[in-house]
Parts: C-alpha cells; sequence; structure tokens
C-alpha cells in the first residue's frame, strides 16, 4: 500500500528534484552510494523501505537531499494517521494535494520538535491570494518571518537604511488576514514587507530604502531580501505573492523554494554551479544564474551557450544572424561584444540582449561573443521533439554547456544533445 500511494506523488517528487528518477522500494535493501543519487531508508507502518532518487550528470544539493528526508517524514506520519479500511483513495488524493505544503512548511520550521501549522497557515492563505485579481490586477504581498529579537531587526533595518514602521498590538495570521484589499495592494512583496516572528504574528512593515540601488535582476531576484534573511536569525525567510501569481520563499543559503502551476520547485543554485564547473568562471556563473532565474520569473525565452573554442570554429557552427545583415543591428551587437555578464549587468543590458530572439554565446571568460545566433541544427544528434528553442539547445549543447529558458518559464540545462536537469 505505502509504493501505491508513492506512485500518486511520484510525479511532483520528480518534478521538484528535476527530473530525476524516483523509488520507494520495501525491505531493508543496501543503498547504493554515489553522487548522483540519494538513498534513505523509512519505516512506514512499522515496516522498512528505502527511497533512492537518481539524477545522470547532476549530482544532488545538500538542500534536495534534506527536502527528501523532510518529504520522508511527512509520508511516514500521514500513511501511519490514515489506516481506515476502506479510504485507500481519500487517503491518497489528501496525500497527493497536501504533502508537498506539508514538507515545506516542515522544512522552514526547523525544529521539529515544534509544530508548523502557523508556517502552513500562512501558505495556504497565500495559495488563496495567489488566485486573487484586485480590479484585473494579481495581488501581490510579501512578508519577512525573522528568527532574531526585535532590538536586533532594528538595528538591521537601520544599517540596510530601510524603515521599519512597528504595528501595536501584534496582529495574528489569520484566514481573515487578507479581507482588507490593503494587504495585498499596499504592502506589494517588492518595496513593503510584513514582519512577522516564527508564531506568525505580524510585528510590522518594513519599507525598503530608494537608496539602494539595484539592477534589474537584483529587483527581479529579490537580492535585499535575501540579505536581510541571511541576517535575521538562523532559520529565518521571506515568502512573496509575485506578479506572475506564483508563491516565493527566500531562504538563506540564498535559494528559492517556488510554487509554480501549483506544483513546488527549488531553484538552488548550486545546481546551475554544478552544471557550469569548468565551462565558465565562477563569478560569472553566479552573475548568470540568477539573470537566468529573473527571466524565467519575467516569462522571457532565451538560449545561452558557453563555448569553449574561438570565434573561427563558432563560425563554423552559423546559419545565420537574428536581422541579417541589417547594418544598425551589426552596429549594436559589436558595440556589446566582448563585454563581460557582470558589466551587462551593470549597464542594464544583459536581460535585453538575453531576451531578445536568436541565442546568446559566452566564452569560458564571461566574456559575449554572439547575440541573435541562428544555430545551424543539423549539428543536433537526432530529430528532437520540440519547437525552435529546443532543437537549438540540443543541436548547440553537443558544443558546450546550454541554458533553455522557456517563454512560460522552464529552465532547462542541456549537455551532449540531451537535457539533463529542469526547474519550473
Amino acid at each position: 500500500m505505502p509504493i501505491a500511494v508513492f506512485d500518486a506523488l511520484r510525479g511532483n517528487i520528480r518534478s521538484f528534484l528535476g527530473g530525476a528518477e524516483v523509488e520507494l522500494l520495501p525491505g531493508d535493501s543496501v543503498p547504493v552510494p554515489g553522487e548522483e543519487r540519494i538513498s534513505e531508508h523509512v519505516t512506514i507502518d512499522e515496516r522498512p523501505y528505502l527511497f533512492t532518487a537518481r539524477r545522470e550528470t547532476l549530482p544532488f544539493t545538500r538542500s534536495e537531499t534534506a527536502f527528501c528526508r523532510e518529504l520522508l517524514a511527512a509520508f511516514s506520519g500521514l500513511y501511519s494517521g490514515f489506516q481506515q479500511e476502506g479510504y485507500a483513495a481519500h487517503f491518497r488524493t489528501a496525500l497527493l494535494a497536501s504533502i508537498m505544503d506539508i514538507t515545506v512548511a516542515r522544512s522552514l520550521r526547523g525544529d521539529h520538535r515544534k509544530g508548523f501549522w502557523p508556517i502552513q497557515q500562512l501558505i495556504q492563505l497565500l495559495k488563496n491570494l495567489s488566485y486573487q485579481r484586485y480590479e484585473g490586477t494579481p495581488a501581490t504581498t510579501g512578508f519577512l518571518v525573522h528568527r532574531t529579537t526585535l532590538p536586533a531587526l532594528r538595528k538591521l533595518v537601520r544599517e540596510r537604511q530601510h524603515t521599519l514602521i512597528p504595528l501595536q498590538p501584534h496582529e495574528e495570521i489569520s484566514p481573515t488576514f487578507f479581507a482588507n484589499p490593503l494587504t495585498y495592494r499596499f504592502v506589494d512583496g517588492t518595496n513593503l514587507f510584513f514582519v512577522a516572528n516564527i508564531q506568525m504574528q505580524v510585528t510590522g512593515v518594513i519599507r525598503t530604502s530608494p537608496a539602494v540601488l539595484r539592477s534589474d535582476v537584483e529587483r527581479l531576484t529579490q537580492r535585499e531580501i535575501f540579505s536581510l534573511v541571511r541576517r535575521a536569525g538562523r532559520g529565518a525567510f521571506a515568502v512573496t505573492v509575485n506578479e506572475a501569481s506564483e508563491i516565493e520563499v527566500l531562504i538563506s543559503p540564498a535559494r528559492l523554494l517556488v510554487r509554480r502551476k501549483g506544483v513546488w520547485g527549488i531553484f538552488d543554485p548550486d545546481i546551475l554551479r554544478s552544471f557550469l564547473a569548468g565551462s565558465i568562471e565562477p563569478e560569472a556563473a553566479d552573475e548568470l544564474l540568477w539573470t537566468v532565474y529573473a527571466l524565467s520569473k519575467n516569462r522571457h525565452g532565451t538560449v545561452i551557450l558557453i563555448y569553449s573554442l574561438g570565434a573561427r570554429k563558432l563560425a563554423a557552427l552559423k546559419k545565420g544572424s537574428v536581422g541579417g545583415d541589417d547594418p544598425v543591428g551589426r552596429l549594436l551587437i559589436n558595440r556589446v561584444k566582448g563585454r563581460s555578464i557582470h558589466d551587462l549587468k551593470q549597464a542594464g543590458i544583459l536581460l535585453r540582449i538575453l531576451s531578445a530572439d536568436g541565442m546568446t554565446v559566452f566564452n569560458q571568460g564571461g566574456k559575449l561573443m554572439e547575440t541573435g545566433f541562428i544555430i545551424d541544427t543539423s549539428h543536433a544528434p537526432e530529430v528532437v521533439a520540440g519547437g525552435g528553442r529546443t532543437t537549438a539547445a540540443s543541436a548547440a549543447s553537443c558544443f558546450g554547456k546550454v541554458i533553455k529558458v522557456s517563454q512560460d518559464g522552464p529552465i532547462e540545462l542541456y549537455q551532449d544533445g540531451r537535457p539533463v536537469y529542469r526547474f519550473g
């Protein structure tokens, strides 16, 4: 029975782990070691089982492994508490609908001796809010949940040149918290955030300082809020409903739990760092990976190739350029070629370059080699099912690491002609 129920969850778990193969096996099987495998024993209904996850090419991160442990603990507890005969379908449905929310809430609570219901209630409220519209505009809001004292938080806010507006008395986050539209029209989760303690009591509102200069990428990826989360106590987090009606949970070290299209996923920079290791300088990789997330969040598609060979060999792969030989286009492209990812980002043009048609090519030093590049897709190893970006990504990945962002949000990593990881 546990394995049959696990089968109902398999798709959500695979999606969270970027397409990894997952299994729940009966008995006391011996785990197979390896960086590209998670093996965890779990006891369900007083019987031993082995959970395994396997992903080719990319090793699992510590965050993914820790999340799987929380998932198994939640699965074991839920299964053991729902044993009434004849209700298997009810149980399976309830588990499928709730286990990922429970796992997220457990991982955010941290201390398993204490309940996670207040966090789960906040997540549920934000899920409901993500469907809310006000005069045709999606509802957005945000919370910073601190794990430090209020005096320490006030000091942190002053140091970062923000403004903390206290709320007295504190307000409980209850099912009616969003009854007043100002809670999601005024506090937008971009410049204004509710401040709450771990008991889910709102103690005030933070307004971020306009003096903190941010690029488009830093604004879209909430870099300033990440800096507050990092210093707001061990286990602090921020959670927002964004303009795409997604729930984003910001945790430290900087990574995101994202509820997109009704499914939870993790944007873990260590996954992309592992994928790009050895093909591009680490500093450029860090700049690029957050830009990729910004494109995904803004729903702009792109294909990025990290190319290790010279310009002459790259020219042999070229079928054309977006805009052809237009002199204005050539002038604009020549003005940005050779510039680094960092420089392009600081100038505010990196997002525009990547969201334009065609492929963007960087070298191992993180410098722009080509943009608007149309690759000869005959280099693809086999017939590819999908659109133009998928075919281009598959062909290009025979010559370097490729990151593809679809126009509806998913991020895919390609290597040796095939996809090896998917987020969103």
